[in-house]
């Protein structure tokens, strides 16, 4: 791999970027890589759901009260199967005893804070302290994506400015693929590029897809089961939603993935 560290950046609110950034994690573990995902949307703080068990020390307090702290003690395996992925060596509880037996390990590092100390944590002084904990990580693991809000806050700026590549995360509409575009604006506004595009596709629960509305996107992701509960399923699954996610994984960070997923059958090729 080339690229270390991906900014994942919503184009819109709710457009799947942390879904899509644990996913991403959860393949690569299963490839047999150690990715981490870490935490740059303060407000929503919707990281912290795919952690199985109690968090203590978060991301924020490693930028604002507790700054020499070693990284690792914010840092939390990725709840898969009613556990977690990866090895002993990673922090956090759980049990593990559903959780799959992958090569990799697929950590969070997530944000889980009280007002007060989100707004402190948004400061520019901690998006300094922030970017300087995104490269801490990219000495540890072999890939590092940053799960950042629409750019708009220091913390979000501090992930697009730290990570080697940026990927857009829009929904696959119309306002989506506006949304994607006018990212792009503030993101060149701060200094960086937007390398990279994934279209997310909704389903049934929300707005459709319109024709043409992912135009433009690297990767397309069609719509899975949303839940907090469901993922990741790319620890384990092989349908088309996780073969796309594994598509995106190669993509965004010039890698060859191993994986073989199982051909699908005639029925399942049949079935519309």
């Amino acid at each position: 791999m080339h690229t270390r560290t991906l900014a994942l950046v919503g184009a819109t609110g709710g457009a799947g970027t942390t879904r899509t950034a644990v996913e991403l994690a959860a393949l690569g573990a299963r490839d047999g890589r150690d990715v981490a995902v870490v935490d740059a949307a303060f407000t929503t703080q919707g990281l912290s759901e795919h952690v199985s068990g109690r968090i203590g020390t978060d991301l924020t307090t490693l930028v604002t009260d507790e700054t020499g702290a070693s990284l690792s003690a914010a840092t939390y395996p990725i709840a898969v199967g009613g556990g977690n992925v990866g090895g002993a060596g990673s922090a956090g509880t759980g049990d593990g005893a559903d959780a799959p037996d992958l090569p990799g390990r697929a950590d969070a590092i997530p944000a889980r804070a009280p007002f007060e100390r989100v707004a402190r944590a948004k400061t520019a002084e901690a998006a300094r302290k922030l970017e300087r904990r995104i490269d801490e990580a990219a000495t540890s693991y072999d890939a590092v994506i940053v799960d950042a809000a629409p750019v708009g806050s220091n913390e979000a700026v501090a992930g697009v400015t730290a990570a080697d590549r940026t990927a857009a995360v829009f929904p696959a509409t119309t306002h989506g693929r506006d949304a994607r575009q006018r990212l792009r604006g503030r993101i060149a506004d701060v200094g960086a590029g937007m390398d990279r595009s994934i279209a997310v596709a909704r389903g049934g629960d929300g707005e459709g897809d319109e024709e043409g509305a992912e135009s433009g996107a690297d990767v397309r992701l069609p719509p899975t089961e949303s839940a907090v509960a469901s993922a990741p399923t790319a620890a384990t699954g092989d349908g088309e939603y996780v073969r796309a996610v594994a598509a995106a994984f190669e993509d965004a960070f010039d890698a060859t993935v191993g994986i073989e997923f199982e051909d699908p059958g005639l029925v399942d090729r049949l079935t519309p």
